[in-house]
């Protein structure tokens, strides 16, 4: 009976320029993936989700997720935290005095003639 090699595979996981942890060479995030996961889904329906992903690569984020969960907690987190912070901004920028009645306005306003 020959021996089963063991070996050490690097997890799928890659930091993209802005910081954001992606799974494989694809563009869904880790939270995507975790969040997924606390909701219930199993390896195969967060692959229906996000079928750029491979299984196997799925598994592993899993994986990686419940061995190093506080962390992936806490990266997720400061993710959200700063999604809102950016979002809280771009709204405070964009929501000038009457702008969006000006808009609405200038939609109604136009005739289909």
């Amino acid at each position: 009976m020959g021996n089963l090699a063991i070996a050490m595979e690097p997890t799928p996981l890659r930091t993209d320029q802005d910081g954001v942890v992606r799974v494989g060479g694809t563009r869904v995030t880790l939270g995507s993936v975790v969040y997924s996961f606390q909701e219930g889904s199993t390896a195969e329906q967060i692959l229906e989700q996000y079928p750029s992903l491979r299984l196997a690569d799925v598994y592993a984020v899993i994986g990686y997720y419940l061995r190093h969960r506080e962390e992936v907690e806490a990266y997720v987190a400061e993710q959200r935290r700063q999604a809102e912070e950016v979002r809280r901004q771009d709204e405070a920028r964009l929501d000038r005095p009457g702008i969006r009645e000006r808009l609405l306005a200038r939609r109604t306003s136009k005739s289909p003639f």
